[in-house]
C-alpha cells in the first residue's frame, strides 16, 4: 500500500499535521509519496524525509494506491479532481471550516492509519458529470460537485433555456443555473433551495440562481439525461465554472450539454461516520432541539 498524501499548505499547522501523520505512516510500515509543495521550503515538514519519497502531482496520482488529502472541502475536490483521472480512491482529513465531503478529523489519524493498514475501509463511487461546449472549442469540463453557468460581471440577469433528451423544457431569465451531482447537492445547490440528493442516487439536479419567477423550481433528472443549455446575454461574455475552482468564459449566446461522465469518484469510506449523521452534524439537518437526546436514549 502506498500513500499518496495531498494538503493545502496555506492552512494553520498543516505542516505540523502532515508531519505527524508521516510519521505514524513509517511507525506503521506504510509508505507514502510527497508533493513537492509539501517540501518546497527547509523546515516546512519537521521530520527526516528520503528524496524519492517526493514526486511531482501527476507522479503522486499515478504511483499512489490511495489519495490522503488534508485540509477543507476545496482541497479534497482539487485532490479528487485529480484523482479521478488515474482511477485513484481518495481519503479527506478536515483542516478546514466544515469539511462535508472528508471522512475524518485530525482527531481519528490513529484511526485512519489503522483502516488503512488492515484495509477496513471500502470504496464509494461518486457521480461525476461533464460538459462540452458545442458552439466553441473548448476543453471537458469536468465536475464533482456542480456546473454551474452564470451571469459573471454583468449586473442584469441572463436568458437560459433547457432542453433534455432533445425535448424543450423551459426558457427563464436568471442569475444563472446549477447542474449538480449528488454529492454537490450540499454545496451550491443547496445553497439556492436545491433538493439534498443521497450520494446513492443516480440523478442530476438542476437549480435556478435567483430566478425571475415564482414558478421555476429546482427539477431532478435521470443521470442517463443529456440536458443542453443556452444561455444568452446582453454582457460581453457567460461564465462556466466547475466545482467552483475551474472557471470557462464565453461570448453569448453560448450552449453547453451536460451529462454523466463515464468515469467516477471514488471515495474512501470508514466506519468513523455516516452521510445521515454527517448531514446532521456539519449542516444542522433536520436537528429538533425537542428530540436533541433521543439518539443517545437508545
Amino acid at each position: 500500500m502506498q500513500v499518496g498524501i495531498v494538503a493545502n499548505i496555506t492552512k494553520e499547522s498543516v505542516m505540523e499535521v502532515v508531519a505527524t501523520f508521516i510519521r505514524k505512516l513509517k511507525d506503521n510500515k506504510l509508505d507514502y509519496l510527497l508533493t513537492h509543495s509539501l517540501n518546497e521550503r527547509d523546515g516546512k515538514v519537521k521530520i527526516e524525509i528520503d528524496d524519492e519519497f517526493i514526486v511531482d502531482d501527476s507522479d503522486l496520482y499515478q504511483q499512489s494506491d490511495l489519495i490522503i488529502s488534508f485540509g477543507g472541502d476545496g482541497t479534497m475536490l482539487a485532490t479528487a479532481f485529480n484523482a479521478q483521472k488515474f482511477d485513484k480512491p481518495v481519503l479527506g482529513i478536515n483542516l478546514g471550516k466544515l469539511g462535508f465531503l472528508v471522512e475524518a478529523d485530525v482527531a481519528h489519524l490513529d484511526v485512519v492509519i489503522d483502516t488503512i493498514k488492515n484495509k477496513k475501509y471500502t470504496i464509494e463511487e461518486r457521480m461525476i458529470i461533464e460538459g462540452n461546449c458545442s458552439d466553441y472549442e473548448c476543453e471537458k469540463m469536468i465536475a464533482i460537485n456542480d456546473l454551474v453557468i452564470d451571469k459573471g460581471g454583468w449586473p442584469k440577469m441572463i436568458e437560459l433555456t433547457v432542453w433534455v433528451d432533445g425535448e424543450y423544457v423551459t426558457t427563464f431569465t436568471a442569475d444563472g443555473l446549477i447542474a449538480a451531482t449528488p454529492t454537490g447537492s450540499t454545496g451550491y445547490s443547496i445553497s439556492v433551495g436545491g433538493p439534498i440528493v443521497n450520494p446513492k442516487a443516480d440523478v442530476i439536479t438542476l437549480s435556478p440562481i435567483s430566478p425571475h419567477s415564482l414558478t421555476i423550481r429546482p427539477i431532478v433528472l435521470p443521470s442517463k439525461s443529456e440536458i443542453t443549455i443556452k444561455a444568452d446575454s446582453l454582457h460581453r461574455d457567460i461564465k462556466v465554472n466547475c466545482d467552483g475552482q475551474r472557471s470557462y468564459s464565453f461570448p453569448p449566446p453560448m450552449e453547453i450539454i451536460i451529462k454523466k461522465s463515464e468515469k467516477s469518484l471514488k471515495l474512501v469510506h470508514t466506519s468513523l461516520t455516516t452521510y445521515f449523521q454527517t448531514l446532521r452534524t456539519k449542516l444542522l439537518w433536520g436537528i429538533d432541539t425537542r428530540y436533541s437526546n433521543k439518539e443517545n436514549k437508545k
